[in-house]
């Protein structure tokens, strides 16, 4: 992508990019938003102008003011989303993972719903013409398709979406307009004093927030994407975008309102302001943008894993980079979890209707905790206190009153997504407790002290050769420091010979795209030590990156790596590389409280079925060995024995 993510300029091919890519969820919300807020209520003038005007004014404050306009301003080296904005924050307060961890874990479960619904609401638009067609096989079938395309990377339908998207928000607009253009009248829905009546006079009103939030559900979409298309394309895109959605929501309220009196009884107002002879095209642009709503989550949803990855939140399973193309991810475990999900939801909810009623609660949550956090950052970084202090007030006044009204959603489906944000959630937790006691656990010592040992065991001729470059990854942020079970490895496991001791680090900084590497030399050809310095979205091919620090290191005559046997160094062959990653197993021998053995056992469970160490940091297979060391958690204690002697 050719594009400069820290500009705040917009482009033609820009704009393009950010219309297929972030506002497929928000996009197609006009197929159930309205149909939702009517639900089985008469249609009454009342409810239709307040509905409409609680439409346009939660797209004005929460989508406008508070994502396009202030949270894109929290941008970390031109990337978003709620793990990205708590990199930037998270050096000032340790309490600050919490909101972080909530956040992701209910954007991740409620996620889930999102493409169901989207496909459901626009396939059940064929019932219009097939009254008796089974919707539910066809929605399952393009879900499935769409988790199998993920294996091929999705780089050309990527460059499709864009088109598609255009004319479907151009589609939303003229059909929208249509109406309007009837009913004219219902241009009054602009006054928030409608907005007002309904919510206050109207009884039962309150709680038709929980219907009216699913208009914004996709505004923490364009905070996550911004790293694909930049501020300037977002901010320029989304006055079209919301300029289409606005007048197709009025062209639906001018429809509703005059159907005055009647009950809705199945119709769905989206499909009602099509004309006949449009249908099938409509509903055809209706799906493709539905499932381009699906794959924009599912991209974000590999975006935020491959994240928390990165920030100990989260077991390392293996991440696919299926092209070149700067973003594109691939997690297969996620991939077929998110099917899954996806269809237990169109099997256990079956129709849009029922998705809508559980719809929502959980992302509420999110955008609650992408306040606290932005609130902070407003606080610490940007040192405005009453900006941090007004923010924070107005918009937990706002999102709380959209959780109270969902909270309604519960009972109707709603624990399901809160039921699998939990599930993330305690993974998540417990993920970086275990992080935690393995730090606290492992005992670094001074490696300049060890310096001459390794020296003399390097020319201890008498102890066969493991390898002329042998390198070990090490968890040691400092640089003249390593792990105490490394040297155990090198002088006592079995003397490991070598005539270079190379010591990896490898440090995951807040910035998403830093490729930096640092080389301390403590022994010129016999200890060197590299820190690798990589951005939290870069993924870790320690075997390739390594190769070149060699490569820059034997240009500026730093090290020699030729191979030191006679015969092979006279035909200048290079030596070789032998890498030893050490992997950590709960010892028998330890005296741990009854939640540190859970968090633990629990850790090592898990760890059994994900990436080894070695698969992890890209390490090829064939020059590495693997070594098991007991991770021993006890007290020191004075065990007393007696010998017993023969008489």
């Amino acid at each position: 992508m050719n594009m400069d993510k820290h500009s705040s300029k917009a482009s033609a091919a820009g704009l393009l990019i950010a219309l297929g890519i972030i506002y497929g969820d928000i996009g197609t919300s006009p197929l159930y938003t309205m149909q939702a807020i009517i639900g089985t209520e008469r249609i009454s003038l009342d409810l239709i102008y307040g509905a409409v005007s609680c439409i346009f004014w939660t797209l004005s404050l929460q989508t406008t003011l508070k994502y396009v306009i202030l949270i894109l301003r929290a941008d970390n080296n031109g990337e978003g989303g709620i793990l990205a904005l708590y990199t930037l924050i998270r050096k000032n307060a340790k309490w600050l993972i919490v909101p972080a961890i909530i956040g992701a874990s209910t954007l991740l479960a409620d996620g889930i719903i999102t493409p169901p619904m989207s496909v459901s609401s626009a396939i059940e638009g064929l019932r219009i013409i097939y009254p008796e067609i089974e919707t539910m096989p066809i929605v399952i079938g393009i879900i499935t398709l769409l988790f199998i395309i993920q294996i091929f990377g999705t780089t050309l339908v990527g460059r499709a979406f864009g088109p598609v998207m255009t004319i479907w928000f151009l589609m939303l607009f003229v059909l929208g307009a249509a109406q309007v253009i009837q009913h004219p009248e219902i241009l009054k829905a602009l006054n928030p004093y409608y907005a007002y009546n309904l919510l206050v006079s109207q009884p039962n009103g309150f709680w038709l927030l929980g219907a009216v939030f699913l208009c914004t559900t996709g505004a923490e979409a364009l905070y996550s994407d911004l790293g694909h298309c930049g501020k300037g394309n977002i901010r320029v895109s989304w006055i079209f975008v919301k300029s289409c959605l606005v007048i197709n929501y009025f062209g639906q309220g001018a429809w509703l309102a005059l159907h005055a009196g009647e009950l809705l009884d199945g119709r769905k107002p989206f499909y009602e302001i099509m004309p006949g002879w449009w249908l099938i095209a409509g509903i055809s642009i209706a799906t493709m943008a539905a499932v381009i709503a699906s794959q924009a989550l599912i991209s974000g949803s590999f975006t935020l894993i491959s994240e928390a990855i990165r920030l100990n939140l989260w077991p390392k399973v293996r991440l696919i980079y299926p092209s070149d193309q700067k973003g594109q991810l691939y997690v297969p475990s996620l991939n077929w979890l998110l099917w899954a999900g996806c269809i237990g939801v169109v099997l256990y909810f079956e129709e849009s209707t029922h998705m809508e009623a559980a719809y929502g609660l959980a992302i509420t949550l999110t955008m609650i905790m992408t306040t606290v956090l932005f609130s902070f950052y407003l606080f610490v970084i940007k040192k405005n206190k009453i900006a941090a202090g007004v923010f924070l007030l107005v918009y937990l006044a706002i999102e709380i009153s959209f959780l109270a009204a969902n909270l309604l959603k519960f009972s109707h489906g709603g624990w399901v997504s809160l039921l699998l944000a939990l599930v993330i959630a305690a993974v998540m937790g417990l993920w970086l407790k275990a992080h935690y006691i393995k730090l606290r656990l492992t005992e670094f010592v001074d490696l300049k002290r060890h310096i001459s040992s390794l020296k003399e065991l390097s020319n201890d001729i008498s102890i066969p050769k493991y390898a002329t470059h042998l390198i070990f990854m090490s968890n040691a942020d400092q640089e003249d420091e390593i792990e105490s079970k490394i040297l155990y490895s090198i002088f006592q496991k079995r003397p490991k010979r070598a005539d270079i001791y190379w010591f990896v680090h490898v440090e995951t900084t807040n910035e998403p795209y830093t490729m930096d590497y640092h080389v301390n030399v403590m022994a010129e050809d016999d200890v060197i030590k590299i820190t690798f310095r990589l951005g939290f979205r870069i993924e870790q091919r320690i075997n390739l990156f390594l190769r070149k620090v060699v490569e820059d290191m034997v240009l500026n005559k730093e090290v020699d790596v030729t191979s030191r046997y006679e015969s092979l160094n006279r035909q200048n062959v290079m030596g070789d590389f032998r890498f030893v990653v050490l992997e950590r197993f709960l010892s028998v021998e330890n005296d741990l409280s009854w939640f540190d053995e859970f968090v633990m056992k629990f850790y090592f469970s898990i760890k059994s079925i994900t990436n080894s160490e070695a698969k992890w940091f890209g390490l090829d297979s064939s020059s590495v060995k693997t070594e098991k060391v007991p991770l021993v958690i006890r007290p020191n204690r004075n065990i007393r024995m007696h010998r017993v002697y023969d008489h």
